[in-house]
């Protein structure tokens, strides 16, 4: 994909198609300010870029029948999504409709060059199924700080050897198309705007809680990343005054006594002192308890992992309080590997929520879990590299 669009009604025309899917040019004409002569002669200048291609007559609204027009179909974005234990990588259609998804287990400490190896294979095999001859544009997500204009990690705290890596340029050069780079909780954000829970939402957060523990922040439909890409790094938040040592440094951050991590440390120690036979029996079998294993328990009826996500709930509700308080958010969903605690979790989040924040921010605040799972990073990510190449050069 070498042509952009010339100027800002190319841009919106195509976001709209994007968004909307195919549609004719008089319901394209309702949706934007142009008299139906510029609106033709836009339309036609992106017919012949071949972003747009023609998709047969409209239905007929009395009179002469309009023409429907399409993104062209044969636009292919890829949207990877580098989680701290894990990553997706997706193929998508220019309507970021998926078209083929991996997810393959991966530790991002393994450092940039080997995690790019695994992403370059993985979109290879995706690619050799006949999904795509080649990509016209692709997004990348990271669990860490990004400087957005340059695409670079910055001081990333759970990536050791991916400070200043050049991320965007590296990819973009092995992938032969342009790429954009953000950090995973926004592109999970941008994912449940365009396809999710947020669909309707101008301001809203998107809290993850995985490994780590993240907030992707929407302000009048855009992320918000702040000055140095770190905006919505909740996890070191001091949750408990003189609270557990973190790996950042400091003491009592959220990350350091609810996340995945924390989470399975809780429960591992739990099992040894005899607080739960049923993590006990889990421990014993497999070796290692993780955050899916807590949920299991607690699905069985076991009150010490009933507590310790109970307990959690009451901590991150305490840090998305005062973010409420201080924002006052149309809609906070909440996604990441941990949301298998379900809806134990969310009613001690919602609970702590309710209880902290005034009434005036809360009296109709949904609280919601992510709708997209594992595939609002992709999709997000396809958002982000289309949100670029569908702005004018």
């Amino acid at each position: 994909m070498t042509a952009r669009p010339a100027n800002a009604h190319q841009a919106r025309l195509l976001q709209l198609l994007r968004d909307g899917g195919p549609n004719s040019r008089a319901q394209l004409g309702d949706q934007v300010d142009l008299s139906r002569s510029k609106l033709a002669v836009e339309v036609d200048r992106l017919l012949e870029t071949g972003l747009v291609v023609a998709d047969g007559l409209a239905a007929s609204r009395g009179g002469r029948r309009s023409h429907n027009v399409r993104l062209n179909p044969e636009l292919r974005f890829l949207g990877v999504d580098i989680g701290a234990t894990s990553v997706d990588v997706a193929v998508t259609n220019a309507e970021l409709e998926i078209l083929g998804h991996i997810n393959q287990p991966l530790d991002v400490r393994d450092g940039p060059v080997a995690v790019f190896e695994q992403v370059l294979a993985m979109a290879a095999k995706l690619r050799a199924s006949g999904l795509a001859e080649g990509f016209d544009g692709a997004g990348i997500g990271v669990p860490g700080p990004v400087r957005f204009p340059e695409g670079v990690p910055v001081a990333p705290p759970i990536m050791p050897g991916w400070d200043g890596f050049p991320v965007r340029e590296a990819l973009s050069q092995e992938l032969g198309c342009p790429v954009m780079v953000d950090n995973d909780v926004n592109l999970m954000a941008l994912g449940e705007q365009h396809a999710g829970v947020a669909r309707t939402q101008h301001d809203f957060l998107v809290v993850k809680i995985g490994t780590g523990i993240g907030c992707g922040i929407v302000v009048g439909g855009d992320v918000y990343r702040g000055t140095t890409g770190s905006a919505g790094d909740i996890g070191h938040i001091q949750a408990v005054p003189d609270g557990r040592q973190c790996a950042c440094g400091n003491r009592g951050c959220l990350e350091a006594h609810f996340s995945g991590a924390a989470l399975a440390r809780d429960a591992t120690e739990a099992a040894e002192q005899g607080a739960s036979a049923e993590l006990a029996n889990r421990l014993e079998a497999n070796g290692v308890l993780s955050a899916a294993d807590v949920a299991a328990a607690a699905a069985a009826g076991d009150a010490t992992a009933l507590d310790l996500i109970r307990e959690g709930g009451r901590s991150t509700g305490q840090v998305i309080a005062g973010l409420v308080s201080f924002f006052n958010p149309g809609l906070v969903v909440i996604g990441g590997g941990v949301t298998g605690l379900g809806h134990n979790l969310l009613a001690a989040i919602r609970t702590q929520v309710y209880r902290q924040s005034l009434p005036l921010a809360t009296g109709n605040l949904p609280i919601v879990l992510g709708e997209l799972g594992p595939t609002a990073g992709v999709i997000g990510a396809a958002r982000l590299i289309s949100d670029h190449l569908f702005s004018p050069a």
